[in-house]
């Protein structure tokens, strides 16, 4: 069975339906099952995108990207000034 990537907006709408389940008398279970998930799922889902709002989660994902996008920067350089330095000292 092939594996399907939902996206952070498929994940809170689908987290708030299982809370729906849930508060209906539900057990975590079926309601993981409802939603089409499984037990597993929900749980990281839930710790990850517990009580984020849709806006909140799009703005997550972007910072996300910055993130990388700015480590990738760091590292970059940080290598940069680590061979300018080697050869500096004439190890080269």
């Amino acid at each position: 069975m092939a594996r399907k990537r939902h996206t952070a907006e498929e994940i809170i709408g689908k987290l708030r339906e299982a809370e729906v389940l849930i508060a209906q008398g539900r057990s975590v279970g079926e309601a993981a099952r409802a939603i089409g998930v499984t037990e597993q799922s929900y749980y990281r889902w839930r710790k990850e995108y517990g009580g984020l709002k849709m806006d909140q989660s799009r703005r997550l994902k972007e910072l996300e990207r910055e993130n990388g996008r700015l480590r990738k920067a760091v590292a970059d350089l940080t290598l940069d000034k680590l061979i300018l330095a080697e050869a500096a000292r004439g190890n080269f």
